[in-house]
């Protein structure tokens, strides 16, 4: 069987805090190792030819979690932005960003920015990271956005549309995720991509993100390549 390479793999990276329980360690200590994961899967995406990869990096829900994690959490994304941006010209990978960005601090906001400025011509791989990212958020400023265009007289609601709809979301620029990975054996969307991921096809690993490597995304594509994607329509009958 030949292998299908999805075009678009969106990953919810879940289990950093229990990794790092099991071994005795602080929470913080399971988002340094998850990084480990990031770097590889981000490169061995790049190899295997996938175009777009999306990472739930941190959730509106997250906000709520100590403030110390918080601030953990916002220096590492500052280090690796600082420290990976050499290794991401070199390798072709394009960095964007959605959500709510404006929660988080002003140097991050300037940080991402930049790199998605510096790295905008860039085109083996776009990298999403989605940061204070709600789909519910995301969904309901698509809504504002849409009637301020209809009072404004830009579109008239006989025109709204599905694809008209899509071009307000924060993903406007990116296609559907064909894949959607979930580690840590937990089965439920948490808030992410909700309306881009109704076609998608969904696998469940049991690891922790920060054990997440390039042998389990291999076989989450693997997985991928056996199902039949209909999007709804009656199967094609084999001659």
């Amino acid at each position: 069987m030949t292998t299908s390479i999805p075009q678009h793999i969106a990953v919810i990276m879940d289990g950093n805090g229990r990794w790092a329980k099991e071994r005795g360690l602080p929470r913080v200590s399971g988002h340094q190792a998850g990084v480990e994961s990031v770097d590889e899967i981000v490169t061995a995406c790049r190899e295997l030819g996938v175009q777009y990869l999306t990472l739930y990096s941190l959730s509106k829900e997250n906000w709520r979690r100590p403030r110390g994690e918080i601030s953990f959490l916002m220096d590492l994304l500052s280090v690796y932005l600082r420290d990976r941006l050499d290794k991401m010209q070199a390798n072709g990978v394009r960095f964007n960003y959605i959500g709510t960005i404006t929660d988080l601090p002003e140097n991050i906001q300037k940080q991402l920015e930049n790199t998605k400025k510096l790295t905008e011509k860039n085109s083996a791989l776009t990298l999403t990271l989605a940061l204070s990212y709600g789909s519910r958020q995301e969904i309901s400023d698509a809504a504002q956005e849409l009637c301020r265009s209809v009072q404004n007289g830009k579109l008239r609601v006989e025109e709204i549309t599905p694809e008209i709809f899509k071009q307000f979301l924060y993903t406007r620029a990116l296609p559907d995720p064909d894949l959607v990975i979930r580690t840590s054996g937990e089965n439920r969307m948490s808030n992410f991509l909700l309306w881009q991921s109704s076609y998608a096809e969904f696998y469940v690993s049991t690891k922790w993100w920060p054990d997440f490597r390039r042998s389990d995304l291999e076989l989450a594509i693997c997985e991928f390549s056996k199902r039949e994607r209909r999007f709804g329509a009656t199967p094609v009958a084999k001659s």
